[in-house]
């Protein structure tokens, strides 16, 4: 089985729920958030975790998981920037189905707090 190793910038609220699952899913959309946006490097999701959730929500953390790469071959992967600027949009409807397709466990391979980057 091809795989492919993703990254998922995350905010506290949205780490809290992948513990609960066990490290093994994430959880399902909110109203307002049509797609699920996994990324291609860490560079990308380091940039949103620390410049974004930061801001948002005090922390932010890279999250890092293997996925069966068959599952992926039906989403266009999007650059939304710069060349490191790439991603999947999953819609939230699929999200169940990505899940089911995790191999091992979700991994928290960064994190970065509020008062780390900006002491005010």
């Amino acid at each position: 089985m091809e795989t492919v190793v993703l990254y998922r910038p995350t905010g506290p609220k949205e780490l809290a729920l992948i513990r609960d699952s066990n490290w093994k899913k994430f959880p399902p959309r909110l109203l307002e958030q049509p797609i699920f946006y996994p990324v291609l490097n860490e560079e990308y999701a380091t940039q949103i975790a620390r410049d974004w959730n930061v801001r948002d929500g005090g922390s932010g953390y890279v999250t890092r998981f293997v996925v069966n790469a068959e599952i992926l071959n039906k989403y266009e992967v999007k650059q939304v920037g710069s060349s490191i600027h790439k991603e999947l949009w999953i819609p939230a409807e699929e999200l169940e189905e990505l899940n089911q397709n995790i191999i091992g466990k979700i991994e928290v391979i960064a994190e970065f707090h509020k008062n780390e980057i900006d002491p005010k």
